[in-house]
């Protein structure tokens, strides 16, 4: 079984795979339009996490990091995604396109079809869209039992910016992300503005991470 991962689990895998690949799946955005209120948030002070929303252009690409599940470990690591992604996420099924170079053999080029977690828009945690800069403010000062929202975003963009070695398609990366991109930008001026900065995760630290995105 494969799977996707594009928010936490490109930078926290909590459960065994047998390979990992960098790619991207095509006709989708990522966009912080889910409440967390038990990872990155509370009830009552809920934080944002990513979803995959539909594009009306088929070819946007979101990036990010399918893993290999070996056989006998998918009953179990699927029991284990489904109660992760309880919170309004379903499977969806999508195709896969690795990311190539100069180096990859043909056959690992050639994409295919792995499983994904995205949230409905008619669950009860779903935002829709809202204005970036109130987002921002959610970020930048809600926390929960897996730490700050801000952390979250944060490590994703890190990861991102990360995610291949070649400087040309960090670019591309960068420039195809601009809600992410533009929403760390934003969070980072408001907590250095001292707006959020004083906040502290007092909740438990040993939970799962967040949503898998």
């Amino acid at each position: 079984m494969w799977v996707f991962g594009y928010g936490s689990l490109i930078w926290k895998v909590d459960f065994p795979y047998e390979r990992r690949v960098i790619g991207y799946i095509k006709g989708y955005v990522r966009r912080f339009w889910q409440a967390s209120i038990d990872h990155r948030g509370v009830p009552g002070k809920p934080g944002r996490v990513v979803t995959l929303i539909p594009s009306n252009n088929p070819e946007e690409k979101v990036w990010g990091v399918a893993y290999y599940i070996a056989a006998g470990d998918v009953e179990r690591v699927s029991r284990y995604l489904d109660y992760r992604e309880k919170d309004g996420y379903r499977r969806t099924e999508t195709i896969f396109h690795p990311h190539c170079n100069n180096d990859s053999q043909q056959n690992e080029c050639c994409p295919f079809s792995l499983e994904c977690y995205l949230a409905t828009s008619d669950n009860p945690f779903y935002t829709g869209h809202e204005p970036i800069e109130q987002i921002a403010r959610r970020i930048a000062t809600a926390s929960g039992p897996s730490g700050t929202n801000r952390e979250y975003l944060y490590k994703l963009a890190t990861a991102l910016r990360h995610l291949v070695a070649e400087d040309s398609f960090t670019e591309i990366i960068i420039k195809g992300d601009p809600h992410l991109f533009e929403l760390e930008n934003l969070v980072r001026a408001l907590e250095e503005a001292g707006d959020g900065s004083h906040h502290r995760n007092e909740c438990t630290n040993n939970q799962q991470d967040d949503t898998l995105e």
